[in-house]
């Protein structure tokens, strides 16, 4: 018999890491060694993490698929649901649904430069992505990474960004957005849509993939395509407004399209056909 799609699979809490205020990241292993057998998933997917009596929640896979042993999600504590889950303690079990959605289409980009944008809690959607590349580094050209938030002590994976920014075949630019600075801040301060411009990547054979607010994404769209890049060659992910993970609830329609189905991954050039739902 096909498995019910409406129960979860069970998952322990290996490991929990708190990223930032209110930010946390759970390591998460199954349960059940045959169902953790019988589990993969690409790059950019998402599941739906649940608490039993408190409901679910959508977030990205923040893992990358090249490490199969484990999966990670980072949320913010800001309802019900992620409220529950941030009291939970290491060895709890939550549910999980997924994976779900499409996938960054990372076969495709072999031989070429990568450029990730990143604001805030909108790093754990592009760290599946980065880290997927990484682990095939050879396969990829020269790789930047822009992220910012409003101050140091939001952003996120610190200790990751401490090894990218020693790393020699990665271009790390971090920022902090104007009157977050801090005692403990020597970079640059600037929204993240301005460092882009400023430092201006090129566009040849070059992909760009964009996540954040969605007036951030708008801004960076503007500044690239003004750059020189192409509609089809930028790349982001949307998740908030997803709820069921397969289409039933109707939460996460965008005109014709379901986020959750021929998403979460779009190219600008899908959403400019879709400018006036977007």
């Amino acid at each position: 018999m096909d498995e019910n799609v409406y129960i979860p699979r069970l998952l322990v809490i290996d490991k929990i890491v708190q990223e930032a205020p209110g930010i946390k990241t759970f390591r998460l292993i199954f349960n059940d060694k045959t169902k953790a057998n019988e589990f993969s998933f690409k790059t950019g997917q998402f599941g739906e993490y649940s608490v039993f009596g408190e409901g679910e929640s959508t977030f990205c896979i923040a893992s990358p698929h090249t490490r199969n042993e484990y999966i990670e999600c980072t949320f913010r504590k800001i309802g019900r649901v992620t409220t529950a889950l941030a009291n939970l303690e290491e060895g709890a079990i939550i549910g999980f649904r997924g994976p779900y959605g499409n996938a960054f289409p990372i076969d495709e980009w072999n031989g070429k430069n990568l450029i990730f944008i990143a604001g805030g809690i909108a790093l754990p959607p592009l760290r599946s992505v980065i880290l997927s590349c990484l682990d095939n580094r050879a396969d990829y050209n020269n790789i930047s990474i822009f992220y910012g938030a409003k101050t140091p002590y939001d952003l996120v994976y610190k200790y990751e960004l401490e090894n990218w920014k020693k790393r020699s075949d990665i271009n790390l630019y971090l920022t902090v957005d104007p009157g977050g600075e801090t005692k403990i801040w020597n970079g640059s301060i600037g929204f993240v849509p301005s460092i882009v411009e400023k430092i201006s990547p090129c566009h040849e054979n070059s992909i760009a993939v964009v996540c954040g607010p969605p007036n951030m994404i708008k801004n960076t769209f503007r500044i690239l395509r003004k750059k020189g890049f192409s509609s089809e060659n930028i790349f982001t992910t949307l998740e908030s407004r997803m709820k069921c993970g397969f289409g039933k609830c109707g939460r996460c329609n965008i005109g014709e399209i379901y986020i959750c189905k021929d998403g979460p991954v779009f190219t600008a050039a899908q959403l400019d056909a879709l400018q006036n739902e977007y």
